[in-house]
């Protein structure tokens, strides 16, 4: 499946569309924040009185997610200047690839990236990216001991900044939970182009949405869900 590829310049339109925004975008909504199938949110909108295909769904996901990927990450703050590195497998098409991932130490995703190698030049790949979009270098980078990591940090001759171990990397390794739920969810991805492209949309939309409710007295977390809503509805908003 080809996903479009959405920047900074495009703009959202539901003109056209049969269906009135508000059913755009909460069938949108529902399918990138809560693991949920396509039928599931199908079965959903048809309990409220809304008959839409699944397939219906998927299209909205795939034209309008991308937009509003990129107008959530326009909304965030600067993200902590320690970061977190990891790398796991997927099972794309019957072969093994690898998702790699940064996120900080507040839990923000920064970055996903799905690569056939777990080797330097992978790792290598997802650190320039990293320092090309946030325009930085952090002040921690943590990894696991995988060697790939050691080898592209001293290309970019970052060594002093770099922590390793096992142990420390528990925020990098726990990201990758959400993901694997809704790879199961899905039955897998089907291909890594897919793949990349929705995990990125699910990024924005989880950095958006994720309060650690533990951490939190309810008020405060009725508080910043109530933000996130109302980011929310601003990212999804027709000009």
């Amino acid at each position: 499946m080809l996903w479009p590829v959405a920047n900074e310049h495009d703009e959202i339109s539901y003109s056209g569309y049969r269906f009135p925004p508000e059913i755009i975008e909460q069938a949108i909504w529902l399918y990138l924040l809560f693991t949920l199938s396509l039928r599931d949110v199908e079965d959903l909108l048809a309990e409220r009185g809304v008959t839409v295909s699944y397939e219906t769904v998927r299209r909205w996901v795939n034209h309008f997610g991308p937009l509003i990927a990129v107008d959530l990450r326009k909304r965030r703050p600067k993200p902590h200047t320690t970061w977190h590195l990891d790398e796991v497998y997927l099972k794309i098409d019957g072969r093994m690839v690898y998702l790699w991932r940064a996120v900080d130490a507040e839990g923000e995703a920064l970055d996903v990236l799905v690569q056939s190698k777990r080797n330097k030049h992978a790792a290598l790949k997802l650190m320039r990216k990293l320092l090309k979009k946030y325009a930085f270098a952090p002040e921690r980078l943590v990894t696991d001991d995988l060697r790939a990591y050691g080898a592209a940090v001293r290309d970019l001759r970052i060594e002093s900044r770099h922590e390793r171990g096992r142990w420390k990397n528990n925020r990098a390794e726990n990201s990758h939970q959400p993901t694997r739920r809704r790879e199961r969810k899905m039955q897998r991805f089907k291909s890594a182009g897919s793949a990349q492209k929705f995990l990125s949309i699910h990024a924005a939309v989880y950095n958006t949405f994720s309060v650690q409710r533990h951490l939190a007295s309810a008020q405060t977390h009725r508080t910043l869900r109530a933000v996130a809503m109302s980011t929310w509805r601003e990212a999804v908003a027709a000009p």
